[in-house]
């Protein structure tokens, strides 16, 4: 740890963060609080088991309570793991810590498309799409895998800071969070808790609590808007206002705000923030196909395409017959500046979930305060302008009737189904109906076989243009997934290698090895090439290095019986030059070296065995000789000398007699001779 995250490390502590300094699961060790939203906290956290810096997303107390939550969120963090896309936040791990559920990702270092508004929006539609692109581009991977993100908003969209790789990389966070802990909670305006940031809530998610990947779809449009204009489409002082705008009120085309921006870009963020779901993009991946038409025209520097626009805008509603009519002078008052500017313009209602096809909205006039009425007025002559405006009234009506079955019915015909067919019988389909064919990203899928149509956008039966462009996602069969070769690669790079394959990994479980150094992957289970589903768990066999082995003590123990044990036990057995001892019996152990402990097999072990005691021979010559002289002779060989005087035959003359042991007999060393004298 450096000295100033310690320092962080402290100040988040002295100030009573519970989380700060923790341990979770004995594996993440939690340092610096990062970053703090509505449902939990983000730590800088170093996995103390891979050595790696690692994100904790540590949910707030009060939202894991109970065993029902917990399994939620395990689910969908292990969903959101199975995303393996370079604009995802990877998830590493998971857990529960005495009552403190977590999340574990890795760390992005950089800001958040937050901080880019702040900095430089409004910014050019080019760069605002540029940024929405990578998005789109990660959703549309989780929508294919049947994942909704619930929770899109700028500071959910992470900007790693690359050095020599330009602005970054653009990376989605937090998916599945929103839903596991909404499980317990209520979405409604009226029943209970918004789970998400009210400015970006689709209107079907603060209506019923209920939402498919159009939701996304709308959250991504909000988003746009906010980059192209730097401001939310719906404010309000509380978040039940905006809630209640983006049920009720559509979001404003950003030019309104910005003048000059192209048609079709307000088409394209009306496009997505319909508030009628069945109005907008089925999915992130129909949207990214909007947006590079329309980042394509930006490129060609095209300020008007009329035909862009008609493709993007929402379809028309026509009012319900209840709507309040206009009447003539009205009428009057709405066509003058029409006339005068030589132009047509077409009144809009504020009817929940409508929108008009013109980007122009004329606002009805307030109505002015009567003037009293004269006592006597003068007489009038009849004026011909009522009956004109009628007939002008009819004729717009007509053209509005005209108008709106043109854009909203004569134009489009329902996409007839190609679903299980192969590609070439598919497009005959699709052309003979008029309808031109574009190949999307294939996606795996567990019903329908590899090569065959899986979905289309727009759907069977939805309404397409004429010769609008129907695209064709075929199916590339069961997602399944070899086990790869791990064997012989570190811990680390075989998880990275099961992650690759969007195979999990399990657990490490050691096993001991002779030949293979400790540390290094063996082997998994299931084994090499087995095919499975992604996501399926993956353990790994990993070294523990040679098995130990506990050496005894056999000093003073036979050194025939002590080397056959040390060898069964795979050591090897050294021995040093025999040695001759006075303690140790000939053939027993006088050293060993090491005396104890713990070995591995193929290690050596050296004793030294006894030859016994030294022998030295009783030297000749020793009859006769003074007492003097045969003692000092015998106690230079090392021997002990006892002399016996008073004997039978002693008289004095101090000569030795006889020698015990006698001459030439090998005695060890330090025995005792015994003279006789006479």
């Amino acid at each position: 740890m450096q000295p100033d995250q310690r320092a962080r490390v402290g100040d988040d502590a002295r100030f009573g963060d519970p989380v700060t300094g923790r341990l979770l699961e004995g594996r993440y060790r939690i340092g610096p609080r990062i970053a703090r939203g509505g449902m939990a906290s983000v730590y800088e956290a170093t996995d103390t088991r891979l050595d790696r810096v690692v994100a904790v997303k540590v949910m707030h107390p009060g939202l894991g309570d109970g065993d029902d939550f917990a399994a939620r969120f395990v689910r969908e963090a292990r969903a959101a793991a199975r995303l393996s896309h370079p604009h995802v936040v990877a998830v590493h791990d998971q857990g529960a810590d005495d009552g403190t559920v977590f999340l574990v990702m890795e760390l992005v270092a950089g800001h958040t498309l937050r901080d880019v508004i702040r900095k430089e929006s409004p910014m050019p539609p080019g760069r605002a799409l540029a940024l929405v692109e990578p998005v789109l581009s990660a959703l549309a991977h989780a929508h294919r895998a049947g994942l909704v993100h619930r929770d899109i908003k700028p500071e959910n969209v992470l900007i790693a800071s690359e050095p020599g790789s330009g602005p970054g990389r653009v990376k989605v966070a937090d998916f599945g969070l929103a839903k596991a802990v909404s499980a317990d909670t209520q979405h409604t305006a009226t029943g209970g808790v918004l789970i998400g940031t009210v400015s970006y809530l689709a209107p079907e998610l603060v209506v019923d609590g209920r939402c498919d990947a159009r939701a996304d779809v709308y959250a991504v449009g909000v988003v746009l808007y906010e980059l192209l204009t730097g401001r939310k489409p719906h404010e309000g002082e509380s978040p039940i206002q905006v809630a209640y705008k983006h049920v009720h009120h559509d979001v404003p085309p950003p030019s309104e705000a910005v003048p000059g921006l192209p048609a079709y870009v307000d088409a394209l963020v009306a496009r997505a923030t319909a508030r009628d779901q069945g109005q907008r993009p089925a999915d992130a991946g129909v949207l990214l196909h909007q947006v590079h038409r329309v980042a394509q025209a930006l490129a060609h520097d095209v300020v008007d395409d009329d035909e862009l626009v008609a493709d993007l805008l929402p379809v028309t509603r026509i009012p319900s017959p209840d709507t309040e009519p206009i009447d003539p002078d009205e009428m009057a008052t709405l066509l003058a500046p029409a006339e005068a500017a030589g132009a047509a313009a077409i009144a809009t209602t504020d009817h929940p979930r409508e929108r008009t096809t013109s980007l122009e909205q004329v606002r009805r006039p307030e109505p002015s305060v009567p003037t009293p009425p004269r006592p006597y007025p003068p007489p009038r002559r009849r004026s011909r302008r009522g009956p004109l405006l009628l007939l002008l009234a009819l004729l717009l009506a007509v053209g509005l009737g005209v108008g709106a079955w043109w854009f909203g019915w004569a134009r489009w015909s329902q996409t007839p189904s190609v679903l299980g067919l192969r590609q070439t019988a598919a497009v005959e389909r699709l052309e003979s109906a008029g309808l031109d064919t574009r190949m999307g990203d294939a996606a795996y899928s567990e019903t329908v076989p590899a090569g065959k149509v899986l979905t289309t956008e727009p759907a069977a039966g939805d309404r397409a243009l004429d010769g609008g462009t129907i695209t064709v996602v075929l199916s590339l069969g069961k997602e399944r997934y070899d086990v790869p070769k791990v064997r012989g690669l570190g811990e680390d790079r075989a998880q990275d290698a099961l992650a690759e394959t969007n195979l999990e990994f399990g657990e490490s479980v050691g096993v001991w090895s002779e030949e293979v150094p400790e540390g290094t992957v063996l082997g998994s289970d299931p084994a090499l090439g087995t095919t499975l589903r992604p996501g399926t768990p993956v353990d790994l066999r990993i070294s523990k290095g040679p098995r130990p082995v506990q050496v005894r003590d056999w000093t003073g123990e036979d050194a025939d019986r002590a080397e056959q044990s040390l060898e069964e036990q795979g050591l090897e057995v050294e021995r040093g030059e025999a040695a001759y001892s006075d303690s140790v019996p000939e053939g027993r152990i006088i050293s060993q070296t090491p005396t104890g402990g713990t070995l591995v097999r193929g290690q050596a072990v050296e004793i030294v065995v006894s030859r016994g005691p030294e022998l030295v021979e009783i030297p000749g010559g020793l009859v006769a000789s003074g007492v003097d002289s045969a003692t000092q002779q015998l106690e230079e060989l090392g021997f002990e000398v006892e002399v016996v005087r008073g004997g039978p035959g002693y008289i004095g003359l101090e000569y030795v007699f006889s020698v015990d042991p006698g001459s030439g007999t090998m005695v060890a060393r330090g025995s005792t001779v015994t003279l006789t004298l006479v």
